[in-house]
């Protein structure tokens, strides 16, 4: 595996890729792949080619991380980014995907922040749903996050299935040796904080804090640090500062309802299908670390 820096890495991937992708310019990176731009040669489209850092997929394995992004290719729904491909390469690890133009919801709430109750409802409506398709086949995406979600034409669409899964299938070994998390602190359930074994509740505890972002404008917990973030929710805060900020608009924009809350543990609730978009209107309480 060679240790090179970001621009080194975009060479170095334009010369043993050249014969499938032109690389364009890099769109984006985060805390565990660069995004770039590529056109894909054989069907001549333009494609987001997500490659991971070096240290990283010297920690995975490209057995383990093909294997899992194989699982993420058997998914196919209008609410999940297809797979169109994944390799290693000179011991680089990949995998394509299409690029959509609309960007994240990330970008969206930079824009415009918080959201119009119709379009927040909108938005999560179709990301539950894409999670249901998955969750009924047991892969669970563990990082649900606005970065992860992408708009197309206006509609939502879930990114980065199987990636994830990957990382925390490591995560006991080389990654936890590293001091790396698998996920994201302002969104995490409080037993994935807690190293535990998670389902697909810890991905709807997720989104809850996203549906909370889109109608406050913030996350329910933040910090300074990620540590900061995770010691809120381990700690049971009240966060009343902030909520007694932000109670007057989240109350007229989410219909009152008793019992869940983003406080609990995601297990804690019974494993039972609410219709949409009802289990999102009961969500009325509730840094980044991992994926890009």
């Amino acid at each position: 595996m060679l240790e090179i820096g970001l621009p080194e890495l975009q060479d170095h991937l334009t010369a043993i890729l050249q014969d499938r992708y032109a690389i364009q310019r890099e769109i984006g990176h985060g805390g565990m792949a660069v995004v770039y731009l590529a056109r894909d040669l054989k069907h001549d489209r333009e494609v987001a080619l997500k490659v991971l850092y070096p240290h990283l997929a010297a920690a995975l394995g490209a057995e383990r991380f093909l294997r899992e992004v194989r699982v993420a290719a058997r998914l196919h729904h209008p609410h999940l980014l297809p797979l169109y491909d994944s390799g290693e390469a000179d011991g680089s690890l990949y995998y394509v995907v299409p690029y959509i133009e609309g960007g994240s919801l990330r970008d969206r709430l930079e824009r415009e922040s918080p959201l119009p109750l119709t379009a927040a409802l909108q938005i999560t409506r179709e990301v539950a749903d894409g999670l249901d398709y998955a969750h009924r086949r047991n892969v669970v995406h563990r990082d649900i996050k606005p970065e992860n979600v992408l708009l197309d034409e206006g509609h939502a669409v879930i990114a980065d299935f199987g990636v994830a899964r990957a990382i925390s299938e490591a995560a006991d070994t080389q990654l936890t040796e590293a001091g790396l998390l698998v996920g994201t602190p302002a969104y995490m359930s409080p037993e994935q904080v807690m190293g535990e074994a998670v389902d697909g509740r810890s991905d709807i505890y997720g989104l809850g804090c996203v549906l909370f972002e889109l109608l406050t404008g913030a996350p329910p917990f933040t910090g300074h640090a990620p540590l900061a973030v995770l010691a809120q929710r381990l700690n049971n805060a009240r966060w009343l500062a902030r909520w007694h900020g932000s109670r007057q608009t989240a109350s007229r924009r989410l219909p009152s309802s008793p019992g869940f809350s983003l406080l609990e543990p995601a297990r804690s609730h019974p494993r039972r299908s609410l219709p949409l978009p009802y289990a999102a209107r009961r969500s009325r309480r509730g840094s980044r670390c991992c994926l890009s």
